[in-house]
């Protein structure tokens, strides 16, 4: 037993945790990290890969920085936008310029509907312009309809049609849902995506009905300041700044270790295995995606690693152009467009970047920047075709939605494989197995996008609440395992 463990193996808050290794230096870990070394213990964080920062991503296309992952962060939670801050990135957050969005389905960009949740709307008329007339007489049914009972969990898209009909999910939900998951909202988890729907259905007898209620919640204290931030240079530089943060504060972060062994120890430690090192430590936080964690738990934590193997991941690609302004004058306004797949167009969304964000603008005024993004849970033959292609089937939707045929000055594809953990029906309750496994072993916590949210800010409320947890204090995780965070979609393209 360490100095600091007490006899059933948990850290009292007032006692430092001792030596902990995180495993991951994604955001998630990073955050870990940042929040274990605030606690006053020894960190080490181990990175398999040669950068930090797992999914977000900074790149530069054309001489202008950009993302190459994800490009915004849910403000009106404090997570993302607070560690930014502590991370001294205060003077350069930035909301976006526009936040005017369209969706392209049936041959037109139309202006995205206001007055719904995630793409399910409060009344009828709220969808007026982009539902066909049929599809808005069929969400007048709602109020007509016996209640639908949602038990412990259903799918987004199943509920959602079963009450308002199917061209709501197929025209808005399902767009909007992809944006954030990549995934099928006919599979998706109302419970663990849509959290405060989930709860406001169980309540009132009709869908609309209960979306009427949670916007009149918001309507009587509304949030202020943006919904979204940006930082100046890109989402991407979040990682590196937290971790000189790290660093500044005496932790170690090290790249190229790909962590092969994690086992308890007789003294109820942990010893860890990474390359040719060999750590030893009181606790470890496991801040990877849920296939490595899996194998890393399995001698340990063998429930946890069975129910970890099972979370699906879907794979995507990020195709960011560059055009000349004087080239680019068929752009529309606003800040891009959402597609929705039963439009049967290859791209799933645009986002024009020099609108955006003000910073990539003015770092080159003569330059216009897009981002395109292709792949969803399931569609492989896509991802399956080399770059050119990809950039060729994105500049023909482009120029199909947008009138832009002109040749970009540069191009650049990102994928992600493996990039989203899809969060299908019954997504909590694994989740809260994984725990319950988990912590039969003092000084072990998992964190990151494979259990509360995918957003950062969700990533970030994972890892506090796991660093915390190591600590001796389970409210964060509780919490967390009650109600998942919301992950909205941050405009067009996110």
């Amino acid at each position: 037993m360490s100095a600091s463990e007490t006899p059933t193996g948990e850290f009292p808050p007032e006692a430092g945790p001792g030596h902990v290794v995180v495993v991951g230096a994604g955001i998630a870990g990073l955050a870990a990290a940042h929040r274990l070394l605030e606690g006053g213990a020894r960190v080490t964080v181990l990175e398999a890969s040669d950068r930090v920062g797992g999914k977000l991503l900074p790149g530069e296309i054309a001489g202008v920085r950009v993302d190459l992952g994800a490009e915004s962060m849910l403000a009106r939670r404090p997570e993302a936008v607070g560690l930014a801050r502590a991370a001294g990135l205060a003077g350069r957050l930035q909301p976006p310029s526009t936040a005017s969005a369209s969706l392209w389905t049936r041959g037109a960009l139309r202006p995205m509907p206001k007055g719904h949740v995630m793409g399910v709307p409060g009344t009828a008329a709220a969808l007026s312009g982009v539902l066909s007339e049929e599809g808005l007489a069929r969400i007048e049914r709602d109020a007509e309809l016996p209640r639908t009972e949602v038990g412990d969990d259903v799918a987004v898209g199943e509920y959602v049609a079963a009450r308002l009909g199917r061209e709501v999910v197929d025209r808005l939900v399902e767009p909007l849902l992809g944006g954030v998951y990549a995934g099928d909202a006919y599979r998706i988890s109302l419970r663990s995506a849509v959290p405060q729907l989930f709860e406001a259905a169980r309540t009132h007898t009709s869908l609309t009905e209960a979306v009427r209620a949670l916007q009149g919640r918001t309507a009587t204290s509304p949030p202020s300041g943006p919904v979204f931030m940006g930082i100046e240079g890109g989402i991407g530089t979040l990682p590196p700044a937290v971790a000189d943060s790290v660093r500044a504060r005496g932790g170690e972060i090290v790249t190229r270790a790909p962590v092969t062994e994690l086992r308890r120890t007789a003294s109820d430690g942990w010893r860890i295995v990474a390359g040719d090192r060999v750590l030893h430590a009181d606790a470890v936080v496991v801040a990877v995606p849920a296939g490595p964690a899996a194998g890393l738990l399995r001698a340990e934590a063998p429930a946890a690693a069975a129910e970890l193997s099972a979370v699906e991941y879907a794979s995507m690609a990020l195709i960011t152009l560059a055009y000349r302004r004087s080239e680019a004058a068929a752009l529309p306004e606003g800040s891009g467009f959402l597609v929705p797949p039963v439009d049967g167009h290859t791209i799933k969304a645009s986002t024009f970047a020099s609108r955006k964000w003000g910073w990539i603008a003015d770092e080159d005024p003569d330059l216009v920047v897009l981002r395109a993004s292709v792949g969803r849970y399931g569609d492989t033959e896509i991802l399956g075709r080399d770059d050119a292609g990809l950039v060729a089937v994105s500049r023909h939707d482009l120029a199909e939605a947008t009138g832009l045929t002109a040749e970009p000055v540069a191009t650049r594809v990102t994928r992600w494989q493996d990039g989203l953990p899809q969060y299908p029906v019954g997504h909590h309750a694994r989740v809260a197995r994984v725990r319950e496994h988990v912590a039969k072993l003092p000084g072990l916590a998992v964190c990151g996008a494979a259990y509360d949210g995918v957003g950062i800010p969700a990533s970030i409320a994972s890892a506090y609440a796991a660093a915390d947890q190591i600590r001796g204090d389970l409210r964060g995780v509780e919490q967390l395992t009650a109600h998942p965070v919301q992950s909205l979609h941050g405009g067009a393209g996110e």
